[in-house]
Parts: C-alpha cells; sequence; structure tokens
C-alpha cells in the first residue's frame, strides 16, 4: 500500500497545476464538509479575524489546493512565479555575512511554494536554512526529505540539533527561514495574543533575532487562480523587535496579522493554532 501511494503521488507530480487545484478544491470541501471539528474551528478562528462568511468559505477550497500542489512543488517541473519586493531580499543577502537574514513565512498561501522559489532565485549563493520535521507516513518521508534538500535548501530536524544548525547560520551570515505562527512544543513558547486570543507562540524566532542582529523579512507566496502559478511576495517588518520578550512576541504576532489581513482567503484558518502545545520529546 506504501508503494502504491507514493507511485501515485509521483505520477501526480507531472500533473498541470490548474488539475491538481482543481482537485485540490474538492478535497477542501469533502474535509470541510465531513469533519463538524475541523469546520467549528476554521468558522471560530476566521471570526476572531473579522472574516466574512464569503472569505472563510474561500479558504477551504485554499486548503485543498495547498495540499494537492505539493506532488507538483515538491517533485515536480519549475511552475510559474512571479516576484514582488526580490530587490528588498536581493539587497539583503547582498549583505553577506556581515548581516544574516531571517525570513518568515506565514501560513497564508503555498509556504512549500516559498521554499522552492527562494532555492531558484537566490539558493545558488545564499542557501536558505529551514527546520523539517518528518512526516508521520512512512512512505512519504523520503519524498519530503529529497523535496527540503534540494540545492539551495538545506532541512534541519526540529529538535536540539536543528535549532543550532540555525544558530550557526546565522552567526555565520547565512539565510534562515521559519514559519513564525507554528505551534511550538511545550516549553518553548508562550501565551501571546493572536487576533485578540492567547496563542501559544514559538519564541524561536526572536531568539534568532537576538543572534547578530539578522534583516528580518516576511516571505509569502499567493496562490494566482486557475493554476497560474505563484506571486512570491517580500516584505520589510514594521516592527522593531527592540523591547522585552513578552513585547517582542506581540509583534511577532502582529506581523503575521498584517500578512493575512492582505489575502485572508489563503489563511489556513482551520489550522488549531490556538491548541495545547504538546510535551517535547
Amino acid at each position: 500500500m506504501n508503494s502504491l501511494f507514493s507511485l501515485l503521488f509521483r505520477a501526480l507530480s507531472h500533473a498541470p497545476l490548474w488539475l491538481l487545484h482543481g482537485l485540490g478544491h474538492a478535497l477542501g470541501w469533502i474535509a470541510f464538509l465531513a469533519s463538524p471539528t475541523y469546520r467549528r474551528r476554521l468558522q471560530a478562528n476566521a471570526r476572531l479575524a473579522h472574516c466574512d462568511l464569503a472569505t472563510s468559505l474561500a479558504s477551504v477550497s485554499q486548503a485543498g489546493k495547498l495540499v494537492a500542489e505539493l506532488p507538483r512543488i515538491w517533485l515536480g517541473s519549475d511552475v510559474t512565479v512571479r516576484w514582488e519586493g526580490a530587490d528588498l531580499l536581493a539587497e539583503a543577502l547582498a549583505q553577506g555575512k556581515n548581516k544574516p537574514v531571517l525570513l518568515m513565512t506565514p501560513h497564508v498561501g503555498s509556504f512549500e511554494a516559498v521554499a522552492r522559489a527562494y532555492a531558484q532565485r537566490f539558493g545558488d549563493t545564499s542557501p536558505m536554512t529551514v527546520l523539517y520535521r518528518p512526516a508521520r507516513q512512512l512512505w512519504l518521508r523520503p519524498i519530503i526529505q529529497s523535496a527540503r534538500n534540494r540545492p539551495g535548501l538545506v532541512a534541519v530536524p526540529t529538535d536540539l540539533s536543528g535549532v543550532k544548525s540555525l544558530l550557526k547560520a546565522l552567526r555565520g551570515g547565512g539565510c534562515v527561514g521559519l514559519l513564525p505562527d507554528q505551534v511550538p512544543p511545550e516549553g518553548m513558547g508562550a501565551w501571546v495574543p493572536f487576533f485578540g486570543k492567547t496563542a501559544y507562540t514559538m519564541t524561536l524566532a526572536t531568539r534568532l533575532m537576538a543572534q547578530n542582529s539578522p534583516t528580518v523579512l516576511m516571505l509569502w507566496a499567493e496562490r494566482l487562480s486557475w493554476g497560474r502559478g505563484f506571486v512570491v511576495r517580500c516584505s520589510a517588518v514594521e516592527s522593531t523587535f527592540e523591547g522585552d520578550a513578552a513585547q517582542n512576541l506581540a509583534q511577532l504576532n502582529a506581523e503575521v496579522e498584517r500578512i493575512v489581513r492582505q489575502c485572508p482567503k489563503q489563511y489556513l484558518w482551520g489550522y488549531a493554532r490556538y491548541k495545547q502545545p504538546k510535551a517535547s520529546a
């Protein structure tokens, strides 16, 4: 059965993006209609941000597309990508060892497309180090490992050794990428408001900011309609991150909120952002 899943996944990597997004639209709605828990969580989270019903329902389709596009993004040929703010990122990377770069990508649009687009455009001269969590499904592990350890990307495990690798990359003037709105294990975060409700927020991002004072940028990819590809957007942060730990974490969540409000239809409102953290392994 595992071999069958792997063959199917690899076969889908050759499909056009419009077809995968069509399948994803259907899958998103099947999941939404089949799971009362998922349905309630998505709608409740969207209401916290004062999203209207149309916006929250649009995100149902986008969540399905996020899953369906993975075979193509991980294993398939390049997809169409347009950049906005690439000059800002290029300027930051050009400072080299004198100034590391910390890229923060919230759960908006296609964060997997962000990693591939970065590797294609900047990876030759400035590889990005990212955290990597092995898949629960055994058949999927080698696929993800090969996808995330491609030229221009360095994937490190989500444990102490991985955190040390991130710190080492920053101290060496490198580039590090993070999903700042991912719920961390217990003991690696703090409860901070996010859209008016306290959410367990990773402290790793603000800890990394303390290493060599990196240039902090927001980087995310908006999914275009009808399989036309993605727009990767890069912008400077509006926060200073010069307060105490609690203030910096609040500013971190405010930055994520700002990006979410730019494209609320493509935020993962169904993500269990307010859940209790799991105990660290």
